[in-house]
């Protein structure tokens, strides 16, 4: 069985008066994982019973192989797709073999016996699951998170090209979690086709291929995670304030929930590179503040940061130093702030137009965490001492309080003149 493609048109689904989904259309090749994302109660559940052909739909159709799974018998189904459901419970009191073994029923007439066939893909389902230790043992005695990888092991030993998943993970530990998603990534790698409810975004932006972004009970978005896991969706399908920025391990989307912005007022300029600002920019934007940086080079980490936070950024390329232009650039946000904040950042000839242009601050914050022989060159030293002697040098700890004291006490220094 080669095309084993799934194709959803333009499918709705009611429960009683409640319209659950409608309007999905998606197709997912074979040899792809698609992660299903989204709030509880956007439909992700009812569209996996759906494909599974266990909940008929309202309109619209489903087709796993070029099968029509709501026309179709079970047992043909049943040699397409296997399931792997959120809920755990078993109705009785079977071993786990047995457990595993009933994922070998579609290929059993009523009066047909177990198999050499059954028990070689049995055993190499438990196998691969790490349940072969609890084969023997009552599924009832086996915790939460054994009972979801030996529901797993059924799957698998059922066989088919589609592997359907809800929430495959939640009952796990972090180890068994990677193990669980490790497999499936395996398994679509060989050939399988694999779509799981997945709740915990940063898996599934590490995992699959793909994401289908349910809100409301439509699709919001759908392709790959870079493109699906931004903030303006994830405000419009979580009502989540969120940052998305990059795992320095993984290179994978990483989604950092945020605090609603608090109501703090001003506007501030931030001076910082190589991820001396980072920190600082997550505090002043989630306090409220409107905040601007740079300038830096494009791709630093604190441009990183700025972005997925939204903060606009004065930006140069990689090894190019902040010229005339964008100095100026970086003078009008400092004329603009209320204050201005300079991070303990290396400084060189090559970004010393910075100082400068901090040196134009109405208001002045000057943070030091490491000394300043550390990380200032001789070229550098005078710009940088003209700072210490009008701003208020502080900790990194104690920036943010130092930015509202400033907005909060007496009027600011004067901008210095030219005469100065």
């Amino acid at each position: 069985m080669t095309d084993v493609r799934i194709d959803v048109e333009d499918l709705r689904v009611d429960r009683g008066d409640l319209t659950v989904i409608d309007g999905v259309d998606a197709t997912v090749e074979r040899g792809r994982f698609v992660g299903l994302i989204g709030p509880n109660g956007a439909g992700k559940t009812t569209l996996l019973r759906t494909l599974a052909g266990t909940l008929a739909p309202t309109a619209g159709r489903v087709r796993v192989a070029d099968l029509d799974v709501q026309r179709a018998s079970a047992r043909d189904v049943g040699r397409r797709v296997a399931v792997v459901p959120q809920n755990t419970t078993v109705a009785f009191d079977f071993t786990v073999r047995d457990v595993v073994a009933m994922g070998r029923m579609p290929y059993h007439s009523m009066f047909k016996e177990t198999d050499d066939a059954d028990r070689r893909a049995v055993d190499a389902a438990m196998e691969r699951t790490s349940v072969t230790q609890f084969a023997e043992r009552s599924i009832d005695s086996v915790s939460g998170g054994e009972r979801q990888r030996v529901l797993l092991a059924r799957a698998l030993a059922q066989e088919t090209p589609v592997l359907l998943l809800d929430e495959p993970t939640a009952s796990l530990d972090i180890d068994h979690q990677i193990h669980t998603l490790e497999l499936v990534r395996e398994l679509v790698e060989g050939g399988k086709t694999a779509v799981a409810a997945i709740h915990d975004l940063d898996l599934a932006a590490r995992y699959c291929d793909d994401l289908l972004l349910l809100s409301d009970g439509g699709v919001l978005d759908y392709g790959p995670p870079e493109e699906v896991l931004t903030a303006p969706q994830l405000a419009a399908s979580f009502d989540a304030n969120a940052a998305v920025t990059d795992d320095t391990v993984t290179g994978t989307p990483t989604v950092t929930a945020l605090p609603d912005a608090g109501d703090a007022e001003g506007r501030v300029h931030v001076v910082g590179d190589g991820g001396s600002a980072g920190r600082l920019l997550y505090a002043l934007t989630v306090a409220g503040y409107d905040v601007s940086i740079g300038a830096l080079p494009e791709g630093d980490a604190d441009h990183e940061t700025a972005r997925a936070l939204d903060v606009p950024a004065v930006t140069v390329p990689p090894y190019t130093a902040v010229d005339a232009a964008t100095a100026e650039r970086v003078a009008t946000h400092v004329s603009e702030a209320d204050v201005t904040v300079v991070t303990d950042l290396d400084v060189s000839d090559g970004n010393r137009r910075n100082l400068d242009a901090a040196a134009r601050a109405d208001a002045l914050v000057v943070v030091e965490g490491r000394p300043p022989d550390e990380r200032i060159t001789d070229g550098a030293r005078e710009s940088y001492e003209r700072l210490r002697t009008r701003g208020r040098v502080v900790t990194p700890e104690d920036a943010l309080d130092a930015v509202a004291d400033v907005l909060d006490g007496p009027a600011p220094h004067q901008r210095p003149t030219a005469d100065d």
